[in-house]
């Protein structure tokens, strides 16, 4: 009763919290793992001898099967506030005496407890963590003899509020489902002797509410996203050979769709965006009677007006660029902006913004008798190394990644890169954003130089301090996501 008027107590503690941050909201779980106590066996056979016994053997059974129950409050991605209950278990033990007889005991503990919990990230989805807090337990012993051994009092109980602690890891698999891996020691009364520790290894689930991997929202007069830009969307078979018609050849049908995302308050179209729009110039020129819509989307960040004249920015912003670059009519381009109305994913998350930040292109399909071998998108690199706050030097996790550059640029003379460096530190004023978004862009280059033997002609640095936001830096999410160094390819304009 005791230990559920704590777990109760918890969760008003967690409802009255007034911490709103983009990464905050509940959680719940549960862990299952082996328990382990200490038994004292020496205290057992002093006791024994005071009764004038003598303790032959004693064999113990230290371990059991344990679990525990938790609901929590997530604060930001490093601290939530957790409430659970616990079961560690029955742990036994007989003693074998001269005179003959046998002396038998059990302890079982359970209860409740309340714990602040620290989450260090190491990427993504692997973090750390760690943990203190309170446990209410209830211990129960109970005892028995045989032979001349008689027990007095077979039956004792005690409750007591201690500490624990304990630490961890864990893995996301989604946004909303979580695995843990923890240890963790919990204090308890023993009504023989007090001050026992029992420990708890487990592994277990837990499941954070309202998180949901972006979901694309279906609507029908949009074609649904193919994985590349160019898709053939139907092959007829060849029509039969007979002897009478000629023969015919297989005619194929294409069609093509456009997917770009945007920087915060921004239409500029970025560098690894170009790609694929250099794949839409080539359908449009092959096929000059086709038409395209190119549709503007923000996020819900903003005034609906803004918004709408930032999506149809966008919009005109990829009509222009087709226009100057493939010299596409403009009767056959129509820009569209549509704000924040049709959102692809969810506004409440840093990713679901992102996601709504983009441009949509519908662009209509048609047949060619020879068939078409579009050329497809050039091999096209955005990779993106974050780093803590106020840190520019490049951590090993990166490693990999770099070193599959370094191969790219050195098997690829004739390509150049340009290293982008960024800050998401809104605290900071503006020069000093801009020199640490150019010294972690410099870092970068000086590995893939002096690490690597990348040449030094194909790279370069440089700095946009805070100029080009991909995420509100309103949370320690979004600042996390601003700290960053994009890696862009940049191609000869002849191929």
């Amino acid at each position: 009763m005791v230990a559920t008027t704590l777990f109760a107590t918890a969760l008003l503690v967690l409802v009255s919290s007034t911490a709103m941050a983009d990464d905050s909201g509940w959680y719940a779980g549960g862990n299952l793992g082996e328990s382990r106590a200490t038994i004292d066996e020496a205290r057992i056979a002093q006791q024994l001898k005071a009764s004038g016994f003598t303790a032959e053997s004693i064999t113990n059974d230290d371990r059991h099967l344990g679990y525990k129950l938790f609901g929590g409050y997530q604060f930001d991605r490093y601290l939530s506030l957790e409430a659970g209950y616990f079961d560690l278990g029955q742990f036994n033990f007989v003693a074998n005496t001269m005179p003959v007889g046998t002396y038998r005991g059990n302890l079982k503990a359970n209860g409740g407890n309340i714990d602040l919990v620290g989450t260090l990230p190491l990427t993504r989805r692997f973090g750390l963590l760690a943990r203190i807090g309170a446990n209410y337990s209830d211990v129960r012993d109970n005892f028995s003899g045989t032979g001349l051994v008689e027990v007095t009092d077979p039956r004792r109980s005690e409750h007591a509020t201690n500490y624990k602690f304990g630490f961890g890891m864990q893995y996301a698999f989604t946004e909303a489902l979580v695995m843990r891996a923890e240890a963790e020691r919990y204090r308890i009364d023993d009504p023989v002797e007090h001050g026992a520790d029992i420990d708890l290894i487990s592994i277990g689930l837990l499941y954070r509410f309202g998180r949901h991997e972006p979901v694309t929202v279906a609507r029908a007069e949009v074609m649904p996203p193919a994985p590349a830009p160019v898709a053939v969307l139907s092959a007829p078979e060849p029509v039969p050979e007979t002897p009478a018609p000629p023969p015919v050849m297989p005619t194929q049908q294409y069609c093509s769709i456009l997917d770009m995302q945007f920087e915060i308050n921004r239409h500029e179209i970025r560098r690894e965006d170009k790609e694929k729009l250099a794949v839409v110039g080539t359908f449009l020129t092959r096929y000059s009677q086709t038409t395209a819509v190119i549709e503007g989307h923000t996020d819900n960040v903003g005034t609906p007006g803004n918004n709408m004249t930032l999506s149809e920015a966008r919009a005109e912003s990829v009509v222009r660029y087709l226009q100057e670059h493939y010299q596409i009519a403009p009767d056959r381009l129509t820009a569209v902006g549509y704000g924040d109305t049709r959102p692809r994913a969810d506004n409440s998350s840093e990713v679901g913004k992102r996601l709504n930040r983009r441009i949509d292109a519908v662009i209509a399909c048609v047949s060619d008798m020879a068939g078409l071998v579009v050329a497809p998108a050039r091999f096209t690199l955005a990779l993106v190394l974050d780093f803590n706050e106020d840190q520019s030097a490049v951590t090993p996790q990166y490693y990999e990644g770099l070193s599959n550059v370094a191969k790219f640029l050195k098997a690829n003379p004739s390509v150049t890169a340009t290293v982008e460096g960024h800050s998401g530190n809104v605290h900071a004023d503006a020069e000093r954003a801009m020199e640490l978004s150019r010294q972690r862009a410099q870092n970068v280059v000086s590995y893939l130089t002096d690490q690597l033997g990348v040449n030094p002609n194909q790279v370069t640095a440089r700095g946009f301090g805070l100029s080009r936001l991909n995420a509100y830096g309103t949370s320690a999410e979004g600042r996390q996501e601003n700290r960053r160094v994009n890696i862009i390819l940049n191609y000869p304009e002849s191929r």
